[in-house]
């Protein structure tokens, strides 16, 4: 796993998945005592692409994504599905040959989660561009530079895979991704004002790509119009 603690070192991490809500379940600390003051100063941050889930890694990133959803977060649900439903969603990620799952952890727990998605073995004219989808922290995780770790995690295995160009989605309301996208050297080349609906509402959807061979702070090619990856409901 790619890891640092806060003061800079790294070291092996001790597992947090003793700070769960109920049965199986850690979610978000009570308001009394906020996530980082729960944290020591040398906790690990980390990311790494796994292929199985260890011990309590699924209940883990069940829990983040509920608090994710919760928070109104993506995977395309409204609201946190069923339990079940929820664990055979993350088992599923892990068979679909095409999908690579990126997890962000803080001392060994998952808190966060990205997806790469080949295209298909068919769409060899897009053979050039992977689709980062369904990019997620949980909230008690957030404010400490995963977001940022998961994205340069997910570009350092696409570069690695021979792909030129990582394309992304986003909810036009998810303020901070979108900071966090463009600051990363993500180029925005559409925007959808029905890509999703939320409690009977439209929420415009944004559509990014970066070219993953330009030298850094290169201009971007704007002359590019032509979508580089399909529009999926993705890191919202």
């Amino acid at each position: 796993m790619d890891g640092t603690s806060r003061d800079g070192t790294s070291r092996d991490g001790k597992s947090a998945r003793g700070k769960r809500k109920g049965a199986g379940r850690k979610s978000a600390p009570p308001a009394h005592a906020p996530w980082p003051d729960r944290m020591a100063p040398d906790s690990i941050l980390g990311v790494e692409a796994i292929t199985r889930f260890e011990h309590g890694d699924l209940n883990d990133i069940c829990d983040a994504a509920e608090d994710a959803i919760d928070a109104g977060g993506g995977f395309g649900w409204l609201r946190a599905p069923d339990r079940t439903m929820l664990e055979s969603y993350w088992r599923g990620v892990l068979v679909v040959p095409e999908r690579i799952l990126i997890v962000a952890r803080i001392d060994r727990t998952i808190c966060g989660a990205a997806q790469l998605v080949r295209p298909a073995p068919n769409n060899e004219a897009r053979a050039f561009a992977v689709q980062l989808e369904h990019a997620f922290i949980a909230p008690w995780a957030r404010g400490h530079g995963l977001a940022r770790m998961l994205m340069e995690k997910a570009e350092v295995l696409a570069r690695n895979e021979g792909f030129d160009v990582i394309a992304l989605d986003v909810r036009a309301t998810q303020d901070r991704a979108i900071s966090l996208y463009e600051s990363m050297g993500y180029v925005r080349w559409g925007r959808n004002p029905f890509y999703a609906r939320v409690e009977g509402k439209p929420v415009a959807g944004l559509y990014y790509w970066k070219d993953l061979n330009a030298a850094p702070g290169a201009a971007p090619d704007a002359a590019s119009g032509a979508a580089p990856g399909d529009g999926t409901d993705g890191p919202g």
